[in-house]
């Protein structure tokens, strides 16, 4: 199923069973439209360059917040999933806590930015992850 935008009880889930106050890093798969397809019908512009608009406006909001990228590169293979899952790109973005991810994707100025997002992808899946503390060195 495809799917690019969260529903309202994803998100109201996600805020009440995600530990508060710690660093949340969100998993984001994006599979890129060949052409942005906006509200409006225009598609001036590929699925990958209406991601690249929506990149530089949500850094802003991100810095505001205190978040900041911290991986993204190109999908290379997919080792374990569906034959008929692919992605694009990978890009994981550190958030000071879910508090904050949720100040900002309610903020109106950075959901006016979210429509580049919602016209660049045909498919994405988004994954909060908290520090399990599993891993020793």
């Amino acid at each position: 199923m495809k799917t690019v935008n969260p529903r309202p009880e994803q998100l109201a889930d996600a805020f009440s069973n995600i530990p508060k106050g710690l660093p949340v890093v969100m998993l984001n798969l994006l599979k890129f439209r060949e052409q942005a397809l906006y509200p409006d019908g225009s598609a001036d512009c590929t699925g990958r360059k209406a991601y690249e608009r929506y990149s530089k406006e949500a850094l802003v909001h991100l810095g505001i917040i205190g978040g900041k990228p911290i991986f993204m590169g190109k999908a290379c293979a997919e080792l374990i999933a569906p034959p008929e899952e692919h992605w694009d790109e990978v890009l994981l973005v550190r958030y000071p806590s879910i508090e904050k991810f949720m100040e900002m994707v309610t903020n109106p100025d950075y959901q006016k930015s979210a429509v580049h997002r919602t016209a660049a992808l045909e498919d994405s899946r988004l994954v909060a992850t908290v520090d399990s503390g599993n891993i020793s060195a």
